[in-house]
């Protein structure tokens, strides 16, 4: 029996994150906690999250869980959702400026300020919100049995540019492209959420289950 701890800070899609945990591996057992004690004893480790990147890290700091998510995001499985993607980040633009976890170089940026820099006119409306395709750009184990281009369900205003190297590894695009994936080591992020996605999300979310963190 594997152990997932899902990381609870107060916000965000965490009941229905760990519904689909067990949904797809029965074996597995979900503990949604804000224990440190308990997330450094799980095998694996989800930082799910909705909502804005201030209130996050504020409260990941003041449960003293921004330690503790640097030390495991170092040596266990580990996932982000959405939110918990962009918290992997150095910065935000968001909330007039935002210090993130660090773990991975680069700042979130608004769309609004990406297509304007871009010269693009908007392709629609912010928050990005529905399905779109993510097209895999690098191999890794938690693609197993998931089609290239399969469709994902997204929901933010705020997006993270493609990254330097071999970081990012899936693309989404919305008047340009972003990186809608994030894999280094043991560590997968994804912008959109698994748990939202239908079969390609929850193939997704079996294969993180048996992952052993090696890419």
């Amino acid at each position: 029996m594997t152990t997932i701890a899902v990381i609870d800070y107060g916000m965000g899609n965490l009941r229905s994150v760990a519904k689909a945990l067990e949904h797809v591996d029965d074996r597995a057992r979900v503990q949604v906690t804000w224990d440190p004690a308990v997330i450094r004893r799980a095998a694996r480790v989800v930082l799910p999250g909705v909502g804005a990147i201030g209130d996050c890290m504020h409260e990941l700091q003041r449960l003293e869980l921004d330690a503790v998510i640097r030390e495991v995001a170092g040596d266990k499985p580990f996932l982000g959702v959405c939110l918990g993607m962009q918290a992997l980040l150095s910065s935000s633009e968001e909330n007039g400026g935002t210090t993130a976890l660090g773990l991975v170089p680069g700042e979130v940026r608004h769309f609004t300020a990406g297509f304007r820099d871009a010269g693009i006119a908007p392709p629609g409306k912010v928050p990005h919100m529905g399905w779109n395709r993510v097209r895999q750009v690098r191999e890794h184990p938690l693609w197993t049995g998931i089609a290239d281009e399969s469709w994902f369900y997204f929901v933010h205003s705020y997006y993270v540019p493609l990254l330097d190297g071999t970081l990012t590894a899936g693309v989404a695009h919305y008047g340009m492209d972003f990186t809608a994936v994030i894999a280094r080591e043991n560590m997968f992020a994804t912008q959109f959420h698994p748990e939202k996605s239908q079969h390609a999300g929850l193939r997704l979310l079996a294969n993180f289950t048996r992952w052993d963190g090696t890419a």
